[in-house]
């Protein structure tokens, strides 16, 4: 009932208001109010005490008011309402409580959806091949004409490291091959043949998630890692850029250069040690690891070297993939000849999964494969993001608004050079690097006090994630309460 009477309110303000443009939901505060002393406020203060005797939640930051969040903004249970430019780990599309998103579970069939939900891989309802089509013609990148579904991002890569190793192995045993008795054998024992001693190429600063193989393939923080058994499998150095990009071409090429050799040399070594590697691992932007980036030069040469050893390459979109900066996928920015072999996607998309070429479809059934396999209520809601995306043209206003804040971050980074630095990213995906730790979280902290929900990476990185329906006047907020903070720094 309240759903419905929400939108019956929108659509008279909308019809009221004509000449206003509501790219999000329910019309937005003005700006920031903060209500409570500090942040998180008694409220959230008390929940975190209660919620701790049960379960470790020392890195909550504070309870969130779900109900009463509206597009950009964010409320805490202490009635805090913030601009949010971090959005749940870069992966809320649309801002808070979208009414054509509220609509989808309006609708009796989808609500079905919710409730039975199947087991994807046995028993699909009939409206999934048509679904899963509708996906793959909207969003599918150029030439990768199947896709499989997850639940998140972890498990996509997870899974699509399998897909590599099958289609990896099927090359090696020839098209005709089929396994041996020894291979069957051997593999129940976690030995090769069966089991062979093959690795993926991953970098320095990666995060592709925290299941065990995914997280043989992530270096961003020792606290993902430590105490967890992994695998000898080779890591390269990412380029580390020197900014502003224009004043050190030179550096930054020889940068490329060193760690393209480096990539190479590893994957020859690790062929003379008996464990080929059989794909390269990649995000289009490190995220995680400190929004490191990388040149479209880069990232051309990376695929040359996947195809002069005839090894496959897949790009993690989890976090970059949706549209927050400019283009759908990242790597649509680098111009590659022809796309990655695998994508793999989550956060923004609602659920995980990855588009893939038929080459990397299991032949036999039940090696990729859990219960659920994804979840129809997710596509549900994706198939009508995308709808958002296309009629309110909001890869345009994700430039728009980028290039505002952009222009802002570059112009305090010459204010307060002795604060910030190297200003980078694409669209409203974007970071600047704080001199040190330390200044980073104090900045963040005081941030949130002034109504600014930011998030940050790495060392000494603050990272911005806002929702794709950011404006201009939302980087104008966020600007004028950064230099504020850096002013009183």
């Amino acid at each position: 009932m309240h759903v419905a009477l929400g939108l019956i309110k929108f659509r008279a303000v909308t019809r009221a208001s004509r000449y206003v443009k509501y790219f999000t939901t329910l019309p937005e505060p003005k700006e920031p109010s903060i209500s409570s002393a500090s942040i998180p406020g008694p409220k959230s203060l008390e929940l975190k005490k209660k919620l701790n005797g049960m379960q470790l939640a020392e890195m909550v930051n504070f309870f969130v008011d779900y109900e009463s969040s509206t597009g950009n903004y964010l409320r805490d249970v202490d009635g805090n309402v913030m601009l949010d430019v971090y959005m749940q780990i870069s992966s809320i599309p649309l801002g808070y409580n979208h009414p054509r998103l509220l609509e989808v579970f309006n609708n009796a069939n989808n609500v079905k959806a919710l409730i039975n939900r199947p087991a994807l891989g046995f028993f699909p309802g009939k409206d999934w091949p048509v679904r899963i089509e509708n996906i793959l013609k909207q969003i599918g990148p150029k030439g990768l004409n199947n896709i499989t579904t997850m639940m998140c991002g972890s498990c996509a890569n997870e899974n699509a490291y399998k897909n590599i190793f099958i289609s990896y192995m099927r090359k090696k045993r020839g098209e005709e091959g089929n396994f041996t008795e020894e291979e069957m054998d051997s593999c129940m024992k976690n030995r090769p043949p069966g089991a062979p001693n093959l690795s993926l190429l991953s970098f320095h600063g990666s995060f592709h998630g925290r299941t065990m193989g995914a997280l043989a393939t992530t270096h961003s923080k020792y606290i993902h890692k430590i105490d967890f058994p992994s695998l000898d499998w080779p890591i390269a150095c990412f380029p580390n850029y020197k900014y502003p990009l224009e004043e050190n071409e030179r550096s930054n090429k020889e940068e490329d250069k060193k760690c393209l050799a480096q990539v190479e040399e590893l994957i020859e070594a690790y062929e003379k040690k008996d464990r080929p590697v059989a794909g390269i691992v990649v995000e289009p932007i490190q995220s995680e690891g400190g929004d490191n980036h990388a040149s479209p030069e880069f990232f051309q040469q990376l695929q040359c070297i996947s195809k002069k050893y005839d090894i496959s390459l897949l790009m993690d979109e989890v976090q970059t993939g949706g549209g927050c900066t400019g283009k759908f996928w990242c790597y649509e920015h680098f111009d590659l000849p022809s796309p990655p072999e695998i994508v793999t996607f989550s956060k923004k998309l609602q659920l995980g999964g990855y588009f893939h070429t038929l080459e990397f479809r299991p032949r036999e059934t039940l090696r990729v494969f859990n219960t659920w396999m994804g979840d129809p209520s997710k596509i549900l809601l994706l198939e009508e993001i995308i709808n958002v995306i296309k009629e309110d043209k909001l890869l345009e206003q994700v430039k728009k608004s980028g290039k505002v804040l952009k222009s802002g971050l570059l112009q305090l980074e010459k204010e307060y050079s002795h604060l910030v630095n190297s200003t980078r990213g694409r669209g409203t995906f974007l970071a600047i690097s704080f001199e040190t730790p330390e200044l980073r979280d104090t900045v963040i902290g005081k941030l949130r006090k002034l109504g600014v929900h930011a998030g940050g990476c790495g060392k000494q990185t603050l990272r911005f994630r806002p929702a794709l329906t950011f404006e201009e006047k939302h980087a104008n907020i966020v600007l004028d309460r950064l230099r504020k903070v850096l002013y009183e720094t």
